[in-house]
């Protein structure tokens, strides 16, 4: 089964780009930054209930190799179709070893200063109207992927949105404007639960003591906050790592 039916089968989707959430006017580094974020999403160590998230990881892997090669990008988004016998599919290649070529290490100072010069920046204010746009004004998911926040931030985010609503930025939807008190307070009740939960996984995993772990230091800000913490590395990978051209070329040795 070729690439394009595997994508079919895996993500009911036949699109490269589809599958990365990404139009085919995607630049290089948006198309390395999709591929990053959905691969998170299916690694084998991350979603270990999904049966068949190797074989995601691994068709992702190839869908990668094909857009970030120009040959092979041009071929497909010309016709259509992808070569399944050129080298970069044909060959015998660990996708894993290749992702981990692709995407290295961040240090914990990477992450303090990336938060810090997020925060309050225009950068922010752009990527929470996108989100607001694209969830429809729904705060649950709109919390849920923006970077660097969690409940807490809520009121902050909250007037950012209302203000460009009222200088006519962005549409005035009613999942926000007219969001219920109900559900207001279930969100903050799952924060708090959640909280309390992270607390005790700290507990357990002796959190309490420093540590340099880039995995704990992100469990103990951001615990239960899966989807934040995708997206949280996502950005800073497309900030920090080398570029996908150079990348690639390594990959390919």
């Amino acid at each position: 089964m070729g690439l394009l039916d595997r994508c079919q089968e895996l993500f009911k989707t036949a699109s490269l780009y589809e599958v990365l959430g990404i139009n085919k006017e995607a630049t290089e580094t948006e198309i390395r930054r999709s591929y990053y974020k959905v691969s998170l999403k299916v690694h084998p160590d991350r979603a270990p209930d999904d049966p068949l998230a190797t074989e995601k990881f691994q068709v992702l892997g190839k869908l990668y190799a094909v857009l970030s090669d120009k040959e092979q990008r041009v071929i497909y988004d010309e016709q259509g179709v992808v070569d399944e016998e050129s080298d970069i599919l044909s060959q015998d290649r660990c996708w894993e070893d290749y992702w981990r070529l692709l995407f290295p290490k961040i240090t914990v100072q990477d992450i303090l200063e990336f938060e810090e010069q997020y925060k309050g920046s225009d950068e922010e204010r752009k990527d929470l109207l996108q989100l607001y746009t694209q969830h429809q004004g729904d705060m649950d998911a709109i919390l849920a992927s923006a970077l660097c926040s969690s409940h807490d931030d809520e009121p902050r985010l909250g007037d950012i949105i209302r203000a460009a609503i009222k200088d006519g930025e962005v549409e005035e939807f009613p999942a926000f404007a007219q969001e219920s008190d109900k559900k207001k307070r279930a969100r903050r009740k799952r924060a708090d639960r959640e909280r309390k939960e992270a607390e005790e996984m700290q507990k357990e995993m002796g959190l309490g003591q420093e540590d340099d772990s880039l995995m704990k230091m992100i469990k103990q800000k951001h615990a239960s906050r899966e989807q934040s913490f995708n997206n949280f590395l996502s950005d800073l990978e497309a900030k920090y790592s080398k570029k996908g051209g150079k990348s690639s070329k390594r990959a390919k040795k």
